[in-house]
């Protein structure tokens, strides 16, 4: 690690040539600020795993320097893994009311202690002392969340902009706008590090306003004749309000399904951020009270995710809702990357249903909440940073982000493309990446915590992919020999019609094989547990199949008088 007292360093431990895990520390001196500590979520290679958190480590190893985290705004990615990171660190915890409120919801419903955690709501505009190094302020975006903000962090050697997620809307649903008037301001002050999401990097033009979507369902609901089901993300506060805008221009009542969009309700109405006359909601419970044309249901399951609320109802394993002709769901978000196939599975089976499917690529249900590269040009002419960081984003985005920002005048030898755990160290005149720490993706599954290259996930992808075979051996404890030809099993290997002969193969080479260690006057018991025994079974299996299953054996003994042991 660099020695320089009078450097910033900048250690992204997540969110660097992906989607999710967003993570960014900020160290000087004595002190370390922390900017989002969000989660991802487990890839197909990933079997039985729940999500992905970042590697600890280098906060373990410095914890007597943290002062804070900065929370840009609440969604999944972005404080998904502060239940992890504040059982272990205790520090305080800032970021918008809607914001706070969600962290304390999770930190309650883990049951982790608030003794040494303070959670402190700010608003556009507030600043916050962090040790003696670090003041953050507060500075209003638009996104697909009610109180979101980037964060302009000031250090000894300048001022930092951390954009978080944005966009720039000038109709937004709450009528406030993102702060460009402050964003000038910082930029004629001089910014010596801008940091800027770069999901939508990709697209030309202005991203469309949210109030495109209300637009939307005010038609749809006007011409829908029975129940009408949204599906949306549950944290998405501004879409929430419009759906129960236009159900209420209709004199529909409106339902909640699902635990996630059930607490984001809760939590968002509790701070008055929801506008609706008293009896509009009612109990999903009651939902057969009132005809069909009275009724919408807002649910969670806009990605098809297995357990939520939409793919139940689609799969007819909903308590509350069936599926029936007729009804009008609309799905209200955009496919996240990798989702695609589970949902048009979901899509298909509620055509099947009779239901009339609305989703984006056949009406305006979603508009995105990340800018797109016109907005993303405008922060940049206005900030006019002297360093540029691009985050938020798989490798291609930060590529083009990177090349965008070259165009716009930032000095090339001036722009870092980062992966996690790269430390960027940055003095008055220079900045460099010098080192780099532990930022390998740690696997919750369970209450168990692992590496991406533990053994266990290694079995799990050979299990999915090839199967498994169990051998049987039993040995007659008189003489030291097999009692009988080896048993043979499999589970998700071969098809019904090859078992048998496949089975009766390979026990007969397991019988081959032990029976000449027998005849060594070898134990057939230390035999079967090397790796030599089941490589050899294995290749045969591979001759016969093309497939390498995970082989599993078991032994069990008869004494003189045929009783098993």
């Amino acid at each position: 690690m660099s020695k320089t007292k009078n450097e910033l360093k900048v250690i992204p431990l997540g969110g660097m040539s992906e989607i999710g895990k967003n993570m960014t520390a900020f160290e000087y001196g004595n002190d370390i600020v922390i900017v989002d500590v969000g989660v991802a979520f487990a890839e197909e290679n990933m079997p039985g795993v729940d999500c992905v958190i970042q590697d600890y480590s280098y906060i373990r190893n410095n914890k007597q320097k943290l002062r804070g985290v900065l929370l840009t705004h609440g969604h999944e990615d972005h404080i998904g893994s502060l239940p992890y990171f504040l059982s272990e660190f205790k520090c305080p915890v800032y970021g918008g009311k809607l914001t706070v409120e969600l962290v304390r919801h999770k930190l309650n419903d883990r049951n982790i202690s608030f003794k040494g955690i303070s959670l402190e709501a700010k608003k556009n505009g507030d600043v916050v002392e962090l040790g003696k190094n670090f003041s953050a302020e507060f500075i209003r975006v638009n996104h697909s969340i009610a109180d979101s903000y980037a964060i302009a962090l000031r250090t000894p050697v300048g001022t930092v902009i951390h954009s978080g997620d944005f966009k720039i809307d000038y109709t937004p649903i709450n009528g406030k706008t993102i702060d460009l008037q402050r964003f000038g301001e910082l930029g004629k002050e001089g910014v010596l590090l801008f940091m800027c999401e770069s999901t939508n990097i990709e697209i030309d033009g202005l991203s469309p306003s949210e109030m495109q979507v209300g637009e939307s369902f005010q038609r749809i609901f006007q011409k829908a004749e029975g129940r009408i089901i949204v599906a949306t993300f549950s944290s998405h506060v501004h879409r929430m309000q419009q759906i129960f805008t236009a159900a209420e221009k209709y004199n529909r009542h409106v339902c909640l399904s699902g635990r996630s969009m059930v607490t984001c309700f809760n939590v968002a109405n509790s701070l008055g951020y929801i506008d609706m006359k008293p009896d509009t909601l009612i109990d999903i419970a009651d939902i057969d009270k009132y005809d069909d044309n009275e009724i919408v249901v807002l649910t969670t399951g806009s990605q098809a995710e297995p357990m939520s609320a939409l793919s139940r109802m689609a799969f007819s394993s909903h308590r509350s809702v069936a599926i029936r002709n007729g009804d009008t769901v609309i799905i209200s978000a955009h496919p996240i990357p990798g989702n695609e196939k589970p949902i048009y599975r979901v899509i298909n089976e509620l055509f099947r249903l009779g239901a009339h499917v609305i989703y984006e690529s056949l009406a305006d249900v979603h508009v995105s909440g990340h800018a797109y590269k016109n907005e993303i040009k405008l922060l940049h002419s206005i900030i006019k940073p002297k360093y540029f960081v691009p985050i938020h984003g798989e490798y291609r985005m930060l590529k083009k982000h990177a090349e965008l920002a070259e165009q716009l005048g930032t000095s090339p030898e001036n722009i870092f493309i980062l992966d996690n755990g790269d430390v960027l160290s940055i003095t008055g005149k220079k900045a460099k990446i010098t080192d780099h720490v532990p930022a390998q993706a740690v696997l919750i599954d369970g209450s168990g915590v692992s590496d991406p290259d533990n053994h266990v996930l290694s079995e799990r992808r050979l299990l999915g992919e090839d199967g498994c075979v169990c051998i049987a051996v039993t040995i007659d404890d008189r003489t030291g020999e097999l009692a009988c030809v080896p048993s043979v099993s499999s589970m998700g290997f071969v098809f019904d019609d090859e078992k048998d002969e496949i089975h009766l193969d390979l026990g007969a080479r397991a019988m081959a094989l032990l029976s000449k260690k027998a005849r060594k006057n070898e134990l057939i018991e230390a035999e079967i547990a090397t790796r030599q025994f089941r490589n050899n079974l294995r290749e045969l299996l591979y001759e016969k199949t093309k497939r390498r299953p995970m082989i599993l054996t078991n032994v069990s003994h008869i004494s003189g008088g045929g009783k098993r042991r």
